[in-house]
């Protein structure tokens, strides 16, 4: 009898791929279409109206069974409650680790068990493995598309039951896969931003769920400089549209800090300026793969950020149960609000959420309300 698998389809080409080789493979695949968000984009169209008719048509020319399931309300809740929230703290947050976590991961699987599937498949460049018993999280092959950063708050209820039919591959062997079959989305370009942003305007977006208050633009020697558009519009490390060019050196300008009371927003000038850099991090919220923390202290290495460059660091956990992440070098513009995730060589540890950095130079400590 046939292993069932309902495969998460999103009407681009990594799930229509992934559609195809589990169907070679010889499961019983089933298309799922999740709508998480309800919203036309500026030109007045639905995107996720035209991708779930993309997944359909990947369906149809597949032959198999496709069906579209409604999570706005969970992804309300769970995922978009957290980003405006968390933007509200003056941090910036990563919505696509929480959709991993609460929607694709959890809600999505909570469905597919009670239509009796053995196994969910995601279109991710990611692996699986399975080790006495344990699951573990590997980077995908193509190092360039690895999204193991993003699932690092997944347990090992989902995994167990998580295939990823394309994390052998590199993406341009997805899409020559793609075109050798014929299918519909072979040539259809990915999807770029934040699902529910899109290619909209960022900022716009924000203003129309934050309310943004304008106020000084401050360097880090204390002296007004300009003036900021709401702090909910920077983010630590930000070069472009912070609207100061031209003054001082004629070095860029860096957001370098916040300080949400007195609503001014800190700067920098010059990529190097220590302003910009931190020695060690707190994280809060931490997740385990293995749903157990390592032993302690432990040395690994992390990302702070999607497709950053792997850095060694030492880590142990403080009495109130955060992270203390101390880098061998310095790092710039470490965020808080994003995930700090840990590897192994090729296995994904899990992470936590960024709560706070320790500047490289203590003078600097009031950027950042500390």
């Amino acid at each position: 009898m046939k292993k069932r698998v309902i495969l998460g389809m999103s009407g681009g080409v990594d799930s229509s791929v992934s559609a195809l080789l589990l169907k070679e493979a010889g499961y019983e695949v089933i298309g799922l279409f999740m709508k998480n968000w309800d919203e036309k984009d500026e030109s007045g169209v639905c995107t996720a109206t035209e991708d779930s008719e993309d997944a359909r048509r990947v369906a149809s020319q597949l032959d198999i069974p496709y069906y579209s399931i409604n999570f706005e309300k969970e992804y309300w809740d769970r995922v978009f409650t957290y980003f405006l929230d968390e933007y509200k703290k003056g941090r910036t947050p990563n919505p696509d680790v929480m959709c991993n976590q609460e929607i694709k991961f959890n809600a999505f699987l909570d469905y597919a068990l009670k239509l009796d599937a053995d196994y969910i498949a995601m279109g991710h460049y990611a692996q699986v493995e399975e080790r006495d018993g344990n699951y573990y999280l590997l980077r995908g092959k193509d190092k360039n598309k690895d999204q193991s950063y993003f699932l690092s708050r997944i347990g090992q209820k989902a995994l167990s039951r998580t295939i990823f039919p394309i994390g052998h591959l590199d993406k341009k062997e997805v899409r020559t896969l793609a075109q050798e079959h014929n299918l519909y989305t072979a040539t259809k370009k990915d999807s770029t931003g934040i699902c529910f942003i899109g290619e909209r305007n960022f900022d716009e977006f924000l203003d129309k769920y934050l309310l943004s208050k304008e106020g000084d633009i401050v360097d880090v020697d204390g002296d007004r400089i300009g003036q900021h558009s709401g702090l909910i519009h920077y983010t630590l490390g930000q070069r472009r549209g912070i609207g100061i060019g031209g003054i001082g050196t004629g070095e860029p300008w860096f957001v370098a800090g916040k300080d949400l009371k007195k609503n001014i927003l800190y700067v920098a000038q010059g990529e190097d300026h220590p302003a910009l850099f931190s020695t060690s991090l707190i994280g809060e919220s931490p997740s385990w793969i293995l749903e157990k923390a390592p032993d302690m202290p432990l040395r690994c290495t992390a990302k702070f950020r999607y497709r950053q460059k792997d850095i060694p660091v030492m880590v142990d956990i403080l009495d109130d149960g955060n992270i203390h992440i101390k880098y061998d070098n310095p790092s710039k513009a470490v965020t808080p609000g994003q995930a700090a995730v840990l590897y192994q060589g090729e296995v994904c540890l899990g992470g936590c959420i960024i709560k706070s950095i320790e500047p490289l130079d203590e003078k600097y400590s009031y950027i950042h309300g500390i």
